[in-house]
């Protein structure tokens, strides 16, 4: 990934993006509490700071700062927009990759507990 790629996901706002996330796993018969549940896995948000960050227009940057990333989120690997996401070497990007690729799972129906990597 080059510099101005890892720059525009930094600049991009989650409000901007969460309807895609959104509408991807409700068109695989997935809910929005499922999706809210990964997010909460993924960063310790609950629905309510979910709720201000996405009013607030928060960038990627600034929802990840806030965040506190799960301690199995190394456990997420895959190739994500053509990357193998555990290869990636911006951390910020490393995290959307891994929001991106939760996403994913959920979409193509893996099982909760696979995705939230429960052992």
């Amino acid at each position: 990934m080059t510099n101005n790629q890892d720059e525009r996901i930094a600049k991009m706002t989650f409000a901007s993006v969460y309807p895609h996330y959104l509408a991807k796993v409700q068109k695989k018969g997935r809910t929005a509490e499922e999706l809210h549940q990964v997010i909460e896995w993924l960063t310790a948000f609950d629905k309510k700071r979910l709720a201000q960050l996405i009013e607030e227009k928060a960038t990627f940057e600034v929802f990840f700062q806030q965040a506190t990333i799960h301690p199995n989120a190394d456990l997420i690997k895959g190739v994500i927009c053509g990357y193998r996401v555990e290869e990636i070497a911006n951390p910020l990007t490393q995290q959307v990759r891994y929001l991106d690729r939760l996403v994913d799972e959920l979409a193509k129906g893996r099982k909760m507990d696979k995705i939230l990597r429960v052992k």
